[in-house]
């Protein structure tokens, strides 16, 4: 796995022309393709960026000193010279002059005016030096605990900065989980929703709620935890397909929702469930257009306010049909909020089963919830919407 200064390694080299035309070319053909390494490459240009524009003034700063001693230097030879305050003797005929050390007006103005600031000026170049540093620290703080966005709105990971059980219980749920790797506990640092795919334990989030995860735990209503691994990730529409990796794991019965195929009305009311705390909340609202963030026909615009930590979660109609998944919202717009399409959920499922990716994907035929009312439709959600904590 390659580590910040790989890449930066890699961005240097291609930067300054010193790949090989083959390596050059596969390397723009992955950025093409790859919003993340686009992303990296970015961030190592802000990065060098802004150390050049650093050190260029650091070399400024060091030229004016080397320009302001020597004229010092020779200020100092000339008040010391004993001719200096000396009438002028007549010169013997044909005998050239000395050289005469002229100032000009505007010289004796910046000397005058850099004797008069310099210590206002030192400090000035203090503080302009301590501000590089304490941006480049706050991007390095800021990255850590929030990655940028792949798709341009906010996307909804929660940052987990208090876990509700102390860390030496969640040590110990997780070595019983996996006694064999003990040294995988490690706090959680972000969080999620996922629910049910299929009853024999697969799962559905948001990519960008697992991005950059080294394990996944998952956790359930009744506090059940399982240990989870991706199996397929579809960064363009902002899925992720995971699925239960433990032997104590004995299915999640059978699933009361079924999957929407087709588009959903505009209008219609809709409603979600989800963990933006450690209970689950739920959330309602309309479908208030077909199309995303910047008329992206994979995803749909609802009008429910969410927040994170409800990335991944179901979306669903009246009826109990599972029409989206929550992705993200819009800073600058009340309200508007997006979920990827179910329909390209359900293509990338049938993909998926066509090529033989992993098992056969057993989805739920029928659809319990039809007919019955909110209380009654949550009451049977809710032991299969999940909390996808994720460790790096």
């Amino acid at each position: 796995m390659k580590t910040e200064a790989d890449y930066y390694a890699l961005f240097d080299a291609y930067r300054a022309g010193e790949l090989a035309a083959a390596d050059r070319a596969s390397l723009e053909q992955r950025l093409a393709a790859d919003p993340e390494l686009a992303r990296r490459l970015r961030e190592y240009e802000e990065l060098t960026g802004t150390l050049t524009a650093y050190g260029q003034r650091l070399s400024l700063r060091r030229k004016l000193r080397a320009i302001q001693a020597d004229m010092d230097a020779e200020e100092a030879v000339r008040l010391a010279s004993p001719a200096a305050d000396a009438p002028a003797a007549p010169f013997a005929t044909g005998q050239a002059p000395p050289p005469l050390l002229r100032i000009s007006r505007t010289e004796q103005k910046l000397r005058a005016f850099w004797n008069g600031h310099r210590a206002t000026m030192m400090v000035a170049a203090s503080v302009a030096i301590m501000a590089v540093f304490a941006t480049l620290l706050g991007l390095e703080w800021w990255r850590a605990s929030q990655k940028p966005s792949l798709y341009g709105y906010t996307v909804l990971r929660r940052e987990v900065e208090r876990i509700k059980r102390t860390q030496r219980s969640m040590n110990r749920a997780l070595n019983q989980i996996d006694a064999a790797q003990p040294d995988r506990a490690n706090p959680g640092k972000f969080s999620g929703t996922g629910f049910a795919l299929t009853a024999d334990g697969y799962l559905v989030t948001s990519y960008h709620v697992i991005q950059g995860a080294d394990s996944l735990l998952i956790e359930g209503r009744d506090q059940q935890r399982f240990r989870a691994e991706p199996v397929f990730t579809d960064v363009a529409h902002d899925l992720a397909i995971l699925q239960i990796k433990d032997k104590s794991f004995k299915g999640f019965g059978r699933l009361p929702y079924s999957f929407k195929r087709g588009q959903s009305d505009l209008g219609e009311r809709v409603y979600t469930l989800g963990y933006p705390r450690e209970d689950l909340v739920f959330n309602d609202g309309s479908l208030s257009a077909r199309s995303g963030f910047e008329g992206d026909t994979g995803f749909y615009q609802i009008s429910i306010p969410v927040n994170p930590g409800n990335s991944g979660g179901p979306l669903l109609d009246d009826r109990g049909n599972l029409i989206g998944v929550i992705s993200g919202r819009q800073m600058d717009v009340q309200s508007a909020a997006f979920a990827t399409k179910s329909s390209y959920l359900m293509r990338l499922v049938d993909s998926l089963s066509a090529t033989g990716a992993g098992q056969s994907y057993n989805l739920p035929r029928g659809n319990q919830l039809a007919g019955t009312s909110r209380p009654q439709q949550i009451r049977k959600l809710q032991d299969y919407v999940f909390v996808v904590k994720v460790f790096e």
